[in-house]
């Protein structure tokens, strides 16, 4: 079992930056498949940023650029840098770990057996 907690979200103005952080109950989680997840209200859950066991990453194509997923293996905790926010980037954030060295292809929350509680980004215009 792995605990995933979130923390980092907040309010900032749009043009602004926020760094978000999921810190891990167990090392295992270091060779994992790691993902961030956002949900809007009313909206689906969509997948942005991926890393697998290897430390190698990937992004979903209407996030690349702005959003930048890094973990410190030490610490058990996994990052996601978010620069140029916009007010559609207002969600929940959450973070997913499964128990495998490489992700699947694409982003299915049901791939993912581990989930933090998410953490609020609100960003105003």
């Amino acid at each position: 079992q792995v605990q995933l907690v979130e923390s980092g979200g907040g309010s900032v103005q749009a043009g602004g930056s926020l760094r978000l952080s999921c810190a891990a109950s167990r090392n295992s989680y270091n060779g994992y498949c790691l993902a961030w997840f956002r949900q809007a209200p009313g909206k689906e859950r969509e997948g942005i940023a991926k890393m697998h066991g290897d430390g190698g990453t990937s992004y979903a194509d209407s996030m690349k650029g702005r959003f930048t997923i890094a973990k410190d293996s030490a610490k058990m905790t996994l990052y996601l840098q978010m620069n140029s926010l916009t007010p559609e980037d207002s969600a929940m954030y959450y973070c997913a770990a499964s128990p495998r060295r490489y992700c699947f292809p694409g982003y299915r929350a049901g791939d993912f057996s581990y989930w933090g509680q998410g953490t609020q980004v609100t960003v105003s215009s």
